[in-house]
């Protein structure tokens, strides 16, 4: 099978640096309105921590997110089957499998590498997937790890969600920090201090939905040439697209963080997670499968 250059690497150099420049700025923000020069130094020594944390536990908190649990090739034989054909035929490793337990339809892979990669599909799209179907999104995930997207969606969404959780300290620390103009905060350091409390998280997701949306289509081209049937995909799309409203997921901070990771975004339509999606919109997705299959 021919993998074709995606210039990934640069994206996820653009990508990490976006994200890390925004922990470097909150930093800063932080020094000039205490002034205390060491919070630059904490925000960036975090940020490192947090995204070597996240590479060699991406699976993991991902599949702990999810409340997923593996299953044996006994317990879903059809599942092993259409897994291991793809990977065979791309040749790669076989990944492990897991099933998440919720009713939303949908899936996602996970892992830093072929070599330590898994899918994970929701008891809700085996249900209403049928073989070809499932075969067409399964395909969509494993070219997600073949073209190593899903390193870089875990750690971004690690950073993401520290960006946040950093910005809503600094909200409470912004309407608790009463320092005079002498002593170097004043009222503006609050202010500068609120207002990235409330910027920072949307930056954060403006600069992985800028990224993403790209590697959701070249994952679908790429797995509709892997199974040889961009129809099937087409076809699940539709689906999921129909179920997610009326059965969307919990949208915790936990599924939020996997939510990039999926085929399609699970939380329903008006939602402001759905807003600020990492997906590109689903009639976009289905014509141009169409137009793959010569429709």
């Amino acid at each position: 099978m021919v993998h074709r250059n995606y210039h990934n690497g640069l994206k996820t150099t653009l990508l990490l640096g976006g994200m890390w420049a925004l922990l470097v700025c909150i930093g800063a923000l932080v020094a000039w309105g205490t002034g205390q020069a060491v919070w630059i130094l904490l925000f960036a020594g975090i940020g490192l921590a947090q995204t070597a944390y996240s590479y060699w536990n991406s699976a993991s908190l991902a599949l702990r997110s999810m409340n997923a649990y593996p299953v044996s090739e006994l317990e879903r034989p059809e599942l092993y089957a259409i897994v291991r054909e793809l990977a065979e035929r791309a040749g790669q490793p076989m990944p492990l499998i897991w099933v998440a337990p919720t009713m939303t339809p949908n899936a996602f892979a996970t892992g830093r590498d072929p070599n330590h990669a898994a899918v994970c599909c929701t008891e809700g799209i085996l249900a209403i997937l049928n073989e070809r179907e499932l075969r067409g999104v399964l395909g969509h995930e494993l070219m997600h790890v073949y073209n190593r997207d899903i390193l870089t969606s875990s750690v971004a969404a690690a950073i993401g969600g520290l960006i946040t959780s950093v910005a809503q300290f600094l909200m409470f620390f912004g309407a608790m920090n009463r320092r005079d103009e002498e002593g170097g905060s004043g009222i503006f350091g609050v202010l500068g201090i609120l207002a990235m409390s409330i910027l920072a998280p949307i930056a954060s997701t403006l600069i992985q939905f800028s990224i993403s949306r790209t590697r959701e289509f070249d994952a679908d081209e790429d797995g509709a040439e892997l199974t040889q049937d961009p129809l099937a995909l087409a076809s699940a799309l539709r689906k999921l697209e129909m179920t997610t409203d009326r059965r969307p997921m919990a949208d915790t901070p936990g599924t939020r963080n996997v939510a990039a990771m999926m085929i399609a975004n699970p939380f329903r339509g008006e939602s402001l997670a759905r807003l600020f999606s990492t997906h590109p919109p689903m009639d976009q997705r289905i014509a141009r499968l169409e137009k793959i299959a010569g429709y």
